[in-house]
């Protein structure tokens, strides 16, 4: 079973565990090490036995801490974009042999385990070639969509069939639009290179679920929202508009999905024996 931990999501800083059986992996170090490090010895992880960090692009809220976990994860290969890797300084503290470059499209495996997959997508973002990224193990698929502004075929055809998809709920556009951030600012973040809003995820995953519905799937989609911002957005504002999306397209709570939402600050579960059963 994969089980997926953010450690704080948000557009301050993000970062992701994901744990299978005998695979612990990172997705981002935009938090301090001291929280990583932190958080990762709460679930029982050794850093040192962290295998692979992945990073989907060089903004300092996903890249912060790259220095400094490459010592602390001192056996984990680096995964990430060449555009990525030229485009921020902090790979120049990471041993060039630890560094694997990925295009969008490709699928490796670490240490040739024929259980475990990581697969790289294009985003939509303002960065130099950003990728996210699907992790299958053990028949099951996790896919993490954040930092871009729109889902394209491509996107949606990586991620469409996972049992476990951390998806970008950045803003609600009304908070956006009347808030205080320099137009420009605004434009950006609600162009095709910025972010999703709340109400674009409700009309995407509500498609997903009836991919799912078609292809009979048989356990509900467990779903993370991740990335939302502190100034543009709220937790409950991000839960009701999505749940409105997927309700008003008939899916049910439960029965056809679970739904949690990252927390700026602190852990937060979907998947494996810590899963909330809230939902």
């Amino acid at each position: 079973m994969i089980e997926t931990v953010s450690i704080g999501s948000s557009s301050s800083g993000n970062s992701y565990i994901i744990m299978t059986e005998g695979r612990t992996i990172l997705i981002d170090a935009g938090l301090t090490a001291k929280r990583i490090v932190g958080a990762l010895e709460q679930l029982g992880k050794d850093p040192a036995d962290v295998d692979a960090v992945l990073i989907t692009h060089e903004h300092v809220d996903h890249v912060k801490s790259v220095r400094a976990i490459s010592r602390k994860c001192c056996h984990a290969f680096f995964y990430t974009s060449r555009g990525t890797v030229e485009s921020t300084e902090c790979f120049r503290h990471v041993p060039k042999e630890r560094i694997i470059l990925l295009s969008a499209g490709e699928i490796v495996r670490i240490d040739n385990d024929d259980d475990m997959e990581i697969g790289a997508f294009p985003l939509s973002h303002d960065a130099a070639e950003p990728l996210g990224f699907t992790i299958t193990s053990c028949g099951e698929k996790l896919a993490v969509v954040t930092d871009t502004g729109m889902v394209s075929d491509e996107i949606y055809a990586a991620i469409s069939d996972a049992d476990y998809l951390v998806f970008e709920a950045n803003h609600d556009v009304d908070m956006l639009m009347f808030g205080d951030y320099p137009y420009p600012v605004k434009v950006r973040i609600k162009s095709e290179k910025g972010h999703l809003s709340n109400d674009y995820a409700g009309e995407v995953l509500a498609s997903i679920l009836s991919d799912r519905k078609a292809g009979r799937a048989e356990n509900p989609l467990r779903i993370m929202l991740a990335h939302l911002s502190f100034h543009n957005n709220a937790p409950l504002f991000a839960r009701q508009t999505v749940e409105e999306a997927l309700g008003a397209a008939g899916f049910h709570r439960g029965e056809d999905y679970t739904l949690e939402v990252a927390a700026k600050e602190g852990l937060t579960f979907i998947g494996g024996p810590h899963h909330s059963t809230t939902d």
